[in-house]
């Protein structure tokens, strides 16, 4: 079973992820942010370092995936490989932040990667709007995301908005983060784990809820069957006669004619 946690940053998918590892005792991968050569210097200079870091991070979660289909274990993984290369790459680019050919011989290199890996069995977005995202990220402190400007956020945000709406490899889970405090609440994360074992093992079905995810649907309780009450059919003295003897004495009333 793979699960992957999908999240603009800040949307709180390596807690997540550390969380569900836990509860379900199944190997997590984190998203290559503490070894990454190329994350510090992409913050003070976008526009050098933004090709080479998505390479790199192209390439780190394509060995994640040969990892999980060769392992055959069970994993929580925190980001995708879509996200790389549907959300990030395309808006550095568009923000003229990486040239063309550079982006070109980018997606060229994810595309052939797609040809050979499996999506994952249940994909988890994380909702949230910019505002939350910035409370978030000012809230775990980390020094290289000091420079994260809220435009950038904004533009990723869209772009994650866009890429769920189409998104068609897999069983999907939307979770808005600004109605679930999982991080800190044992009742929220419930809810999402029990909405969890409904999807991985259909426990119940489900249905559509107001935020575009999907909500546990209880399944309607049995009806009590109905008693079927005869009603005594009037004699023509005025006494009541019921149905099997009414039609006993039409019958003797048809012999006599």
């Amino acid at each position: 079973m793979h699960i992957a946690i999908a999240g603009n940053i800040g949307s709180g998918k390596t807690t997540l992820t550390q969380l569900l590892a836990r509860h379900y005792k199944w190997d997590q991968l984190q998203e290559a942010v503490d070894n990454n050569p190329y994350l510090f210097d992409f913050y003070k200079d976008m526009q050098r370092w933004s090709f080479n870091l998505q390479i790199f991070f192209l390439n780190s979660r394509f060995e994640q995936l040969l990892e999980i289909r060769s392992s055959g274990r069970n994993v929580i993984q925190d980001r995708t490989i879509y996200e790389d290369a549907f959300i990030f790459a395309p808006n550095l680019h568009a923000m003229g932040l990486m040239t063309t050919r550079d982006f070109e011989n980018y997606f060229r290199l994810f595309q052939n990667m797609d040809h050979s890996i499996t999506p994952p069995d249940l994909l988890i977005y994380l909702q949230a709007p910019v505002d939350k995202l910035v409370k978030q990220i000012s809230e775990r402190g980390r020094d290289y995301e000091n420079s994260i400007s809220i435009d950038y956020l904004k533009r990723l945000n869209e772009r994650y908005e866009a890429w769920i709406q189409t998104y068609d490899k897999g069983k999907l889970l939307v979770i808005d983060v600004e109605d679930n405090s999982f991080h800190n609440d044992p009742e929220d994360l419930g809810k999402i784990i029990s909405r969890i074992d409904a999807e991985i093992h259909g426990l119940f079905p489900m249905e559509s809820n107001s935020k575009g995810g999907k909500a546990l649907k209880e399944p309607p309780a049995p009806k009590a069957a109905a008693k079927v009450t005869k009603t005594p059919a009037p004699s023509k003295n005025g006494k009541t006669t019921s149905k099997p003897a009414a039609k006993t004495a039409a019958k003797k009333v048809a012999k006599k004619r």
